[in-house]
């Protein structure tokens, strides 16, 4: 079925309200192709994973995290192939969203126009303009507002075209065989990087191949360590490695292996959340006493002691 943007923003708003965020709701629809080219729209709201909500609550933080999967993330973490879909949101999105939509490689994003009147946009506009736009700039992603009664669409941001954005340090992919995971990837990984923190995972494709994918922290797509970059002190320009994980497999139409996720250091508190959003709940931490910063570890605690996590020996 083939459906207009203002159907798909339409999703969006229609399951808003659904979302168990007592205060700031948001839903999004995403729109591609999935891994066998069949097309597919999905819509989902922001909220916490049922693991988190049933067992830790909804009114604690995970680390320095909340508990909940935003709107965008829910929706590319649930798609079957994210690579050059377009998503719609009901509000303008936040920098650590615009990362995982621009590693998943979606290249349109719709917002609708009563959305800049409402909450977040209210609190965080700023950030928004001086944040998460310059990514979308960087990352070649256009940035469109629409008005679904009277079917009308404004871009808010164009990119050249033929733009293609830098790529320093992509996420590797390669095919693999599942039982070299333990004695011979793990160690090549660490090999590969050295010095650096990075997260590997085995994952299959849509014909049950198995494929290595593998990701060290880098700055968002279309940003190298030459860019200069102003952070605000809330967001990051930067993606953990994790969290590029389960981007690029959403991009290339991956399932990562529950079985086979490794991180050689404790992830932070938003990966781990997004973990779980995943549907993801073992994991094996090379270095457990080594993490960004303090938050990951208690983020990590907390939910292995409630028992929704389960690290790997």
């Amino acid at each position: 079925m083939s459906y207009s943007p203002y159907d798909l923003m339409q999703m969006a708003v229609d399951i808003v309200n659904d979302s168990p965020h007592p205060t700031n709701k948001i839903a999004a629809t995403i729109s591609g192709a999935g891994p066998d080219g069949a097309p597919y729209a999905l819509a989902r709201t922001n909220g916490w994973p049922a693991p988190i909500a049933e067992k830790i609550g909804m009114d604690t933080d995970i680390g320095n995290s909340s508990g909940t999967v935003h709107a965008e993330t829910a929706c590319i973490l649930d798609a079957p192939k994210t690579k050059a879909a377009k998503i719609f949101i009901t509000d303008p999105p936040c920098p650590n969203c615009v990362k995982n939509i621009a590693e998943a490689g979606i290249k349109d994003i719709y917002i609708d126009h009563k959305g800049f009147d409402k909450d977040w946009a209210k609190r965080r506009g700023d950030t928004f303009e001086s944040m998460a736009l310059r990514m979308c700039e960087r990352s070649g992603i256009e940035v469109y507002e629409i008005w679904r009664k009277e079917q009308r669409v404004e871009p808010i941001l164009e990119i050249f075209k033929g733009y293609s954005p830098p790529l320093e340090k992509p996420a590797r992919a390669v095919a693999c065989a599942p039982e070299a995971y333990e004695e011979d990837l793990i160690a090549k990984a660490h090999k590969f990087y050295a010095s650096e923190p990075f997260a590997l995972a085995i994952a299959h494709n849509h014909d049950g191949e198995s494929i290595m994918i593998s990701a060290e922290p880098h700055l968002v797509i279309g940003y190298t360590s030459e860019t200069d970059t102003h952070e605000d002190g809330k967001y990051s320009f930067a993606l953990e490695p994790v969290n590029r994980l389960l981007m690029t497999a959403a991009r290339k139409g991956l399932t990562i292996d529950p079985a086979y996720l490794y991180s050689s250091r404790v992830p932070s508190s938003r990966e781990l959340v997004n973990m779980i959003g995943a549907g993801l709940n073992q994991i094996s931490i090379g270095d457990t006493q080594s993490a960004r910063d303090e938050f990951g570890p208690r983020a990590l605690k907390q939910l292995v002691d409630a028992g929704i996590l389960n690290i790997q020996n």
